[in-house]
């Protein structure tokens, strides 16, 4: 049974891939995960980086895997593909830096506007630091990069930029979609992602 592990962006929440899972085929078995700390979920003092979160994921996986992966879950999975190439078959990354520097993309900053969001997040995501650059054109799972046309946090340019450093990545760019496309536009976004792991 192909087995999907859906990582969510900084906003942390393991329900904001379900709109997507409900239209992708029943028979798959589709995990889901929150990010301890982040958003509005609960603290643990075991996670406080990045680091902490690859290794969560990690140790959930026993064999092969699909990843599918939003914004800050993005960098969390291109990890994991370069990690364990071996059991990450393929891979989707929508309005992600995959540890891309966002600066030069013209990226607006996010923080401020996630802080006033999320009071209580752990202090460690704001840190210009937590996400380091990555060797993504290492990667070998193929990769469908999904974009939104409106999304000042990660934008078209990053998935134009990932799609020619990714050896076996294609972009579709969803028109109107902005950072939480994945979520607010699924019927759009879950066919992409049913053609690419089939």
């Amino acid at each position: 049974m192909r087995k999907i592990l859906f990582l969510p962006g900084a906003a942390g929440s393991p329900e904001f891939w379900q709109p997507v899972a409900k239209l992708l085929p029943d028979q798959w078995d589709k995990v889901f995960f929150g990010w301890p700390g982040l958003g509005d979920q609960p603290h643990d003092p075991r996670i406080s980086s990045i680091d902490d979160l690859v290794r969560l994921v990690e140790v959930t996986i026993d064999g092969p895997v699909d990843l599918v992966a939003q914004s800050i879950g993005g960098v969390i999975a291109a990890r994991i593909a370069l990690n364990r190439s071996t059991v990450v078959h393929r891979l989707v990354l929508a309005v992600t830096s995959a540890g891309v520097n966002m600066t030069q993309f013209g990226a607006s900053d996010w923080r401020a506007d996630y802080r006033s969001h999320f009071p209580l997040a752990a202090d460690w995501i704001m840190q210009r630091a937590a996400v380091a650059e990555l060797a993504v054109e290492l990667i070998d799972a193929p990769t469908l990069l999904i974009w939104g046309d409106s999304d000042p946090i990660s934008p078209v340019a990053v998935g134009r930029h990932l799609e020619r450093r990714i050896p076996n990545a294609k972009l579709h760019v969803v028109p109107g979609g902005d950072h939480s496309l994945a979520y607010n536009k699924a019927e759009a976004v879950a066919p992409l992602i049913a053609r690419h792991l089939k």
